[in-house]
């Protein structure tokens, strides 16, 4: 098989696994719902911003790229830099790394059993006394977004630290040797040295957890169903409630569209403001 044949093969795989659906689902969210759609126009997409239910998985969607994009990141550089030369730094890396290796459906469980009424958080507040700091975390917005975030970030700061620690090695003796003799040390040789040198490093892991955090739904599915009330879903989860259980297709779709639009428009700005940073 020769190498045009692969790769007509390749477009071929291409065109009909990721565009022809895509076109499709761009194509469905300009019709109605039902069983004999109509040609609507946006109407699907207005109902986006004007249905309070998925204004708020849009404010929870935005609260997720904030919060996936700032932890995992800052608590994975801070990790790596802090465990980097620690004799012990091996195992400290392994408890991070670890919750990685697990899907995301086992993360939501063992956070669900944290974090619900009678769970292990409450129950240990109760047993030292602070029983006014119990809280309903999975049954009041927005704590329940808030929690899935960090449920799903205590799985994807491991990544984080692994890419880190690569980037670190990478990092030639001779300039940090060089940084320690003209006096940068502590805080100094972190900003001026460390930080730049990371620059391709951190292009991976925000693209990573952008990613991750635009298409969040297993985290939330199994530790809120999105509920209560529909007030914890993202879009994610928001475009398959109302496809398959609202049975809106339009609006799902449409909802598919706009999450596609954020996902490449961020990707981009953040892409190109890397590539301009690195011409300077």
């Amino acid at each position: 098989m020769g190498p045009v044949v692969c790769l007509t093969l390749a477009v071929v795989l291409i065109v009909g696994v990721l565009l022809v659906p895509f076109g499709f689902t761009g194509y469905r969210s300009f019709f109605s719902n039902g069983l004999n759609p109509v040609y609507v126009g946006f109407a699907n997409y207005k109902t986006i911003f004007h249905d309070p239910i998925l204004v708020k998985s849009l404010i929870n969607t935005l609260m997720w790229v904030v919060g996936s994009l700032v932890l995992p990141v800052g608590v994975g550089l801070g990790i790596a830099v802090m465990t980097n030369q620690l004799k012990w730094g091996k195992a400290a890396r392994l408890a991070i790394v670890l919750p990685y290796a697990l899907s995301g459906t086992a993360v939501a469980v063992v956070g669900g059993f944290m974090l619900r009424s009678d769970g292990a958080i409450n129950q240990m507040l109760g047993a030292f006394g602070l029983g006014g700091l119990q809280h309903q975390w999975l049954l009041t917005w927005p704590s329940n977004t808030i929690c899935a975030i960090l449920v799903s970030v205590w799985q994807a700061t491991g990544v984080a630290v692994v890419l880190y620690m690569v980037g670190l090695q990478g990092i030639p003796a001779e300039t940090l040797e060089a940084a320690a003799l003209d006096g940068a040390a502590g805080l100094k040789r972190f900003r001026y040295i460390i930080i730049p040198q990371l620059r391709p490093v951190t292009a991976v892991v925000v693209g990573i957890t952008l990613a991750n955090a635009l298409r969040a739904f297993d985290v939330t599915w199994v530790l809120t169903n999105g509920g209560p009330a529909r007030t914890s879903e993202t879009l994610a989860l928001s475009m398959y409630s109302e496809t398959f259980l609202a049975e809106r297709p339009g609006v799902g779709a449409a909802i598919a569209i706009l999450l596609t639009a954020i996902v490449l428009a961020s990707s981009w700005a953040y892409l190109r403001k890397q590539t301009g940073d690195a011409h300077e």
